[in-house]
């Protein structure tokens, strides 16, 4: 929420500069994110004075420009060519010097240059309002009053400001602090508590609702609400004679400080009572009020209508509506204005509304329709059910001034449910209690008074706290404190001596330090953490061969994101979306891991699972002079990391079963044990990187984290003692069917050398048909024997030698290569 400081200022004297008074709003609880510098117009018209126009002659070599001399009150007159047609001697002109910059309202900034125009000099520039930045006015020179005092800097004239927006982050709880003068009400009674200040709070002085007479006879307009429950309160009043044009400086510098694009006097009237009072107005066209009825209700699901963004929307039966006398939609009550039902250039009389609607409803519908309004943020909230008449009042008055308005009918006030005023009893001894301040009774008195939180003393140490019906959100008496504690400053309860607290045993295995480790592990090895998004696109999954049901994902209502409709089902495609990321950025060479989860409906309820996901492509080592090629990543590259990370976590005894073409993957292998998956690796379907832009080949790894956690509650790593002896090496170059796999071989020496092989690798894989057969292949094994206890003697390593080629021979028909 932005705030302007020159804003709060109108209502409040403030003894602070603008960094003081941030961090006052910060300390209660109006936590100030950024502050920033905003001007009227960039360079506040540094460089432009008011002049006078001493002599004016039409330019001999041009008929449309005029050379003119221009007294600034200093130096010798200026001689200035100039090109607007309005242009005469004796007038009173804004001139720019040589070297400022303008900074129009169209195009880019000008600075002056003294030059030469057809032939005449001319050294600065006389100025129309656009050129200033002050409109789109370009129909001649802006032509000052002839009092105006000559070298009169244009800043001063023009009033200009400096201002300070402060970024506010408001909590969702604070319905008082969504407007101005909620937030210097707040700020006036910390100002008194914390620095004595014996100022006033200025509210904006406005006639009552039954003051509003109309004039030239009254025209009565009929409200009637359908839904009590989803509008309490509906006000407005009818205008006629209005006259829509441009606002005044004042009203929009105000709403340009806070973000808001000025449209017209009318709609910034409505925009500038919502930032300053916290209660949205809505301007209705008169001529759309058939019947002259106004209808609060509900349409039957998929009534269509056409907002004001020209897009037809179809509304849903908890949409609440205002409708004229036909029932033909309006409004999107609280949300958004229809598209013929506004005000336009030629309107002549309006229908203000200023309602209380229901916090629940008004999000609902928002969210629903994604239209995230000013007025949407504020009604859903909780607004002020006491405030709409004061609000109409307000603005009718600003429109009065502004736009010409006459009252045609008297205020209109229809309340379908009474607000009930809210009443909390709060022991003075509580508040000390629970905040642990010496705060007395005095000043908690003080401190609810100046939040208009009137205060009663009750019997027995009782205060009767009256909320104000702004404060949707204080029902409870430890609601009360807190208003209290906010102003009365966190920072001054003091600090005990000693503190207590409780030590509790940390989870065996602790999540935070196992993915701690393995992170390590992984970053020592080159990989680098990301961060996807949780969200994903229900579209990847259509049509694409994925095996998942359309009733497995997880649909949310993104407001801000139409695409992200689904919370993501895997770890594949917000991953891919990353590799893009970055390939778009140069960077082929890709080692990335995620912890993340992902969200499945299942009969059961929405299932979320957690995983380490494994990325990999590009080449495996950076490029170097002395590496000799730096390898392209493989499946196995991505094996040879999962495995160790299996080891680190002491984890053994899995099965791994090859799998091919199982979406998303071409191919790869699963680590099971039983029915249960623990992770799954292997090379990513190339169609589906392709689709996403992807030149590279793609390799990944799944590992589910939940099970891993589960299955590490007992598991202990083992360690022993490195052996003292020598080891013995051997290696055989087996010729085996193409079906055969390493890890038979390895599995059938396991079965055989137990104790005495303490490890098996693959070295070379060499392939010829006409030395080795159709279909052969030749794996180059080594052997490490060892033994812990002595010292192992060559015919011991011979006898388990020829151990293993009976067994190689008669489980997977292999033969030694010669």
């Amino acid at each position: 929420m932005k705030i302007s400081f020159n804003w709060l200022k109108s209502y409040l004297d403030i003894p602070l500069d603008a960094t003081a008074a941030a961090g006052l709003l910060t300390d209660i609880g109006l936590e100030v994110e950024g502050m920033e510098q905003v001007e009227t117009i960039p360079g506040s018209l540094a460089g432009v004075i008011v002049g006078e126009v001493l002599t004016c002659s039409k330019h001999p070599d041009a008929d449309r420009l005029s050379l003119t001399t221009v007294n600034i009150g200093q130096g010798s007159p200026l001689d200035i060519v100039c090109g607007a047609p309005n242009v005469a001697k004796g007038q009173r002109v804004m001139v720019a010097q040589v070297g400022c910059t303008l900074h129009p309202t169209e195009g880019n900034p000008i600075m002056l240059k003294e030059t030469r125009i057809r032939g005449a000099i001319s050294q600065g520039m006389l100025c129309a309002a656009d050129e200033l930045g002050l409109g789109n006015d370009h129909s001649g020179i802006l032509v000052l009053p002839p009092d105006t005092p000559i070298g009169q800097p244009a800043a001063l004239y023009f009033q200009l400001e400096l201002d300070t927006v402060f970024d506010v982050n408001l909590t969702p709880n604070r319905s008082d602090a969504t407007c101005h003068l909620g937030v210097a009400r707040d700020l006036y009674a910390a100002l008194e508590v914390h620095h004595g200040f014996q100022g006033k709070l200025r509210l904006p002085e406005v006639a009552e609702g039954k003051d509003l007479i109309p004039v030239g006879g009254a025209k009565q307009i009929k409200v009637t609400i359908a839904e009590p429950k989803l509008c309490p309160r509906y006000a407005g009043i009818l205008l006629r004679g209005i006259r829509i044009g441009e606002s005044p400086d004042w009203l929009k510098r105000r709403l340009k400080s806070v973000g808001v694009r000025p449209i017209n006097n009318v709609v910034d009237v409505t925009n500038f009572v919502l930032h300053e009072l916290g209660q949205p107005l809505h301007a209705f066209d008169a001529r759309a009020l058939h019947k002259g009825e106004i209808r609060v209700k509900t349409l039957a699901e998929g009534t269509p209508m056409h907002t004001l963004d020209q897009q037809e929307r179809r509304l849903t039966a908890g949409d609440l509506i205002i409708c004229d006398g036909e029932d033909h939609p309006m409004c999107i009550a609280g949300v958004f204005g229809g598209m013929h039902s506004g005000v336009q250039a030629d309107t002549e009389s309006i229908f203000l509304e200023s309602a209380h609607f229901q916090a629940q409803s008004i999000r609902r519908t928002s969210m629903h329709h994604q239209l995230r309004t000013d007025a949407a943020r504020i009604y859903e909230k909780g607004s002020d059910p006491t405030i709409p008449v004061f609000a109409l009042t307000r603005a009718v008055k600003l429109l009065e001034e502004l736009a010409g308005a006459i009252p045609a009918s008297p205020v209109v006030d229809v309340i379908a449910r009474e607000h009930e005023p809210v009443a909390i009893d709060v022991a003075f001894s509580y508040v000390r209690g629970l905040t642990g301040a010496p705060i007395s009774d005095e000043e908690i008195m003080q401190i609810l008074t100046l939040l208009d939180m009137t205060p009663m003393v009750m019997p027995e140490g009782i205060c009767r706290v009256q909320i104000p019906s702004n404060k949707s959100d204080v029902r409870r008496p430890v609601d009360v404190v807190e208003e209290i504690l906010r102003i009365y400053g966190f920072n001054r309860v003091p600090l005990p001596e000693i503190f207590r607290t409780t030590l509790s045993d940390a989870p065996v295995p602790d999540r935070n330090l196992l993915s701690g480790e393995i992170g390590s592990y992984l970053c020592s090895q080159g990989f680098s953490e990301m961060m996807g998004v949780s969200l994903s696109q229900s579209g990847y999954y259509r049509n694409s061969g994925w095996p998942l049901r359309e009733e497995e994902l997880v649909y949310i209502h993104n407001t801000s994101h139409a695409l992200l409709d689904i919370m993501r089902p895997e770890m594949v495609m917000s991953g891919l979306e990353v590799l893009l990321h970055n390939q778009n950025r140069q960077q082929p060479n890709i080692k990335l891991f995620e912890w993340g989860k992902s969200y499945r409906n299942t009969p059961e309820g929405i299932k979320e699972s957690e995983h380490l996901s494994l990325f990999m492509a590009g080449n495996r080592h950076p490029e170097s002079w002395q590496v000799q090629g730096a390898g392209r990543t493989s499946f196995y590259s991505m094996k040879g990391m999962v495995l160790p990370i299996c080891t680190q976590l002491g984890w053994s005894g899995f099965e791994e079963k090859v799998f091919q073409d199982e979406m998303p993957f071409e191919y790869g292998i699963s680590l099971q044990q039983g029915s249960r998956e623990f992770a799954r690796f292997g090379k990513l379907d190339s169609k589906l990187t392709q689709a996403f832009g992807l030149r590279e080949d793609i390799f990944h790894a799944c590992l589910a984290w939940d099970l891993i956690l589960q299955k590490s509650v007992n598991q202990k790593i083992k360690f022993k003692e490195v052996n003292r002896f020598p080891v013995v090496r051997r290696d055989l170059a087996l010729i085996v069917d193409n079906s055969v796999k390493f890890s038979d071989i390895a599995d059938v020496a396991k079965s055989i050398g137990k104790k005495q092989i303490a490890r098996i690798n693959l070295f070379d894989v060499y392939s010829n048909e006409k030395q080795l057969g159709k279909g052969k292949r030749s794996y180059a094994v080594s052997y490490i024997f060892e033994n812990q206890e002595r010292t192992l003697q060559d015919k011991e390593v011979d006898a388990m030698i020829d151990q293993l080629l009976i067994a190689y021979q008669a489980k997977l028909g292999a033969s030694l290569r010669n």
